[in-house]
């Protein structure tokens, strides 16, 4: 990938969830072409679950945005719980490259700990984790990326932190999740 200027993006967040339930827990993206919201897609994933990459992949993949995204942004790489997003899968079946963007770096030792004792098929997401790679500390966030180079990547999240540090696509992402979940949005997109 040469084109760094990433003129179409998707951001995908979880909404908020009841950490007791066991219900399926709506995933958001939101579209945008240049700084312009374009759409919103919309879907669920297992609280927990392993059908994160899948639906992500579905969602893209049938809507009307596909043939002009050229970016996948993710907010982290855990959706509903530890239902874990094998970012490297995503980026061959879409064929677009895919940034996983964190505020702080995750603790990955309490990330194991928790996953390995806790969650089924633990051990599998752990490694699914692992392959992932380290995070890379760029513009004042945290990433991990497959598709495309550190350079690439820094440059794709210098030109959609529009509003702080948190590419945009995801800011609204977190924004309208938040909404949907809650009733509201709150706390820091």
């Amino acid at each position: 990938m040469t084109d760094y200027r990433f003129s179409h993006a998707v951001g995908f967040d979880d909404a908020p969830f009841d950490r007791g339930s066991r219900d399926p827990v709506q995933v958001v993206g939101t579209v945008f072409a240049g700084d312009r919201l374009d759409g919103v897609l919309s879907g669920t994933v297992a609280r927990d679950g392993a059908d994160a990459t899948a639906e992500l992949v579905r969602l893209v993949a049938t809507s009307r945005f596909y043939p002009q995204l050229q970016l996948v942004f993710l907010q982290g790489i855990a959706f509903a719980g530890f239902n874990i997003v094998d970012v490297r899968l995503l980026y061959h079946a879409l064929n677009l490259p895919a940034v996983i963007v964190a505020r702080r770096a995750p603790d990955l030792a309490a990330m194991e700990r928790a996953l390995t004792a806790k969650v089924p098929e633990g051990a599998r997401k752990w490694r699914t984790i692992q392959r992932t790679g380290a995070m890379e500390s760029v513009a004042g966030i945290h990433l991990q990326r497959a598709g495309l180079s550190a350079a690439e990547a820094e440059a794709a999240v210098r030109r959609w932190a529009l509003r702080g540090s948190i590419p945009e696509p995801l800011r609204v992402a977190h924004l309208v999740a938040g909404g949907l979940g809650d009733g509201h949005s709150r706390g820091r997109a």
